[in-house]
């Protein structure tokens, strides 16, 4: 795919992760200020020259904002709420619930913690 486009959102929440070695930091209940990237890419381009509007994906936004923004993940996810985990989970949800409804095909979703820790979830696709 030629072209690439990438949007970011925000949203606060805690999380425990559970089964951590005990005194590990991050087995305590903790929040963070996480950042979320959407990767889309497609071949062509759709007038006026997008691989898809922004605005568009205001469904995602919609969707983080009402199931985890100022929530405890613990509750809202049905795994582990780890970055990697909560990646896979949202690339799940855009991939049912936004892709059928623009030009573009999600290529990866980012979740950062903090501005130096990230895990990213590229969904495989049939070929």
């Amino acid at each position: 795919m030629g072209h690439t486009i990438g949007k970011s959102f925000t949203f606060e929440a805690s999380h425990q992760l559970p089964g951590l070695p005990e005194g590990h930091k991050c087995g305590r209940l903790h929040g963070h200020n996480y950042s979320i990237e959407v990767t889309l890419a497609a071949d062509g381009l759709v007038e006026p020259g997008f691989v898809t509007d922004f605005g568009d994906l205001a469904p995602f936004k919609s969707y983080l904002e009402e199931t985890f923004d100022h929530r405890h993940l613990n509750d809202a996810m049905v795994t582990a709420p780890t970055s990697e985990n909560l990646a896979e989970c949202l690339a799940g949800w855009f991939i049912s619930n936004v892709e059928p409804e623009i030009p573009g095909t999600l290529v990866a979703v980012r979740v950062s913690e903090t501005p130096s820790s990230w895990a990213e979830y590229r969904p495989g696709r049939e070929s």
